[in-house]
């Protein structure tokens, strides 16, 4: 079998790319905003879930013709215009709508009609461009490095010793505080932590480089991490609607910035919950209410699907057997045969799942 040089994928992508960018900018403005219109109504359908949408293409649209050397405005019949993706019966099925709509546009694009394939390809550049760039928040620059050569997605940010620590309060290292600001005064900023600073969206980060809660609780946290992980899904949703976007400069700055953030703070929140089961393990062996059995369930990061698994395990069978920190360590050890064989688990996730048992197993086996 032939290998595809990655190069030329992402070159084909930059050219297609290019193309759509060069189209869009060659239509009247009142065409742009129609296109614009357009694909924010069908973004905001895929993204909220919506079984059908509905849309039209402009009632004309400039390009280029066989033999004719400029570009051309050509109209579009009115009874090609309409056109709708999905339906009732395909959600039941659980297909999914960009699915479809990615369909739709394919079948329009492939379309005799020179105005209507032209159409079609602006209105999915369109879409896919409103979910990249109004779609998801604006970010800052950042950095970030590999925690080590196991890894494949830098999530440790860089220092930069260049960037005080302290000063005069920017919007973007600050967040508006709710409640009731004093009459006369302007809203209340409150700066985010250094580390906090350090990451593509501030606002977002519930953990300080030791593993500290920042945010007020853990249900925040967790709130933090679905935001992130909605935002993931935005960009996912757009590339599926159209590959090239991959290659857009605003496309990569928010993967790459959200994608550190998200396996950092992920593996965080984990490490926050495990250091929770081993407090109440050891709270509840006080009260001697573990003599019936225990089945632990232990959080873990999985960053190939960029969310949190579980692994589950028995500790102690159900029954009178009364509690021994030692069965503890015996359960995470078999836990961590079966994590080290596991084939679903590529690398970096099995070093992370083994450093949680780990961790469970350095705080019973010295009791």
């Amino acid at each position: 079998m032939t290998e595809v040089n990655p190069k030329f994928v992402t070159d084909r992508l930059l050219e297609e790319y290019e193309r759509q960018q060069a189209l869009l900018a060659a239509q009247p403005t009142i065409i742009q905003r129609f296109l614009e219109a357009q694909g924010r109504q069908i973004a905001e359908a895929v993204m909220e879930g919506a079984s059908q949408v509905r849309f039209s293409l402009p009632d004309r649209v400039v390009c280029t013709l066989e033999h004719v050397e400029q570009p051309a405005q050509v109209s579009i019949p009115q009874n090609q215009r309409a056109y709708s993706s999905g339906s009732f019966i395909n959600r039941l099925r659980k297909v999914d709508l960009y699915k479809e709509l990615r369909h739709s546009f394919t079948e329009l694009e492939q379309s005799p009609d020179r105005a209507v394939s032209v159409a079609a390809g602006l209105l999915r550049h369109a879409t896919v461009l409103h979910m990249v760039y109004n779609m998801l928040p604006a970010g800052r620059s950042v950095s970030y490095k590999l925690a080590d050569e196991d890894e494949t997605i830098p999530s440790v940010p860089e220092s930069d010793a260049l960037e005080p620590e302290s000063a005069i309060t920017s919007a973007s290292d600050a967040i508006v505080e709710e409640g009731k600001a004093e009459e006369g005064r302007g809203e209340l900023l409150v700066p985010f932590v250094p580390f906090a600073r350090k990451f593509f969206l501030p606002q977002w980060v519930a953990f300080n480089e030791n593993g500290e809660l920042l945010a007020k609780s853990v249900e925040e946290a967790q709130a933090h991490i679905k935001s992130i992980q909605r935002f993931m899904e935005v960009l996912f949703l757009a590339v599926a609607l159209a590959p090239y976007i991959s290659v857009d400069n605003e496309y990569a700055k928010k993967r790459y910035g959200m994608l550190g953030q998200l396996v950092n703070q992920g593996r965080a929140l984990a490490t926050y919950q495990a250091k929770e089961i081993i407090a109440r393990i050891k709270e509840r062996a006080e009260e001697g209410s573990l003599n019936r059995g225990l089945r632990l369930s232990l959080p873990y990061f999985d960053d190939q699907d960029l969310k949190i698994a579980i692994s589950n395990f028995e500790v102690i069978p159900s029954g009178r057997i009364m509690f021994v920190p030692a069965f503890v360590v015996r359960a995470v050890r078999q836990e961590e045969v079966k994590a080290s064989q596991d084939t679903r688990l590529n690398p970096s996730t099995r070093k992370h799942l083994l450093h949680l048992l780990e961790l469970l197993e350095q705080a019973f086996e010295t009791e």
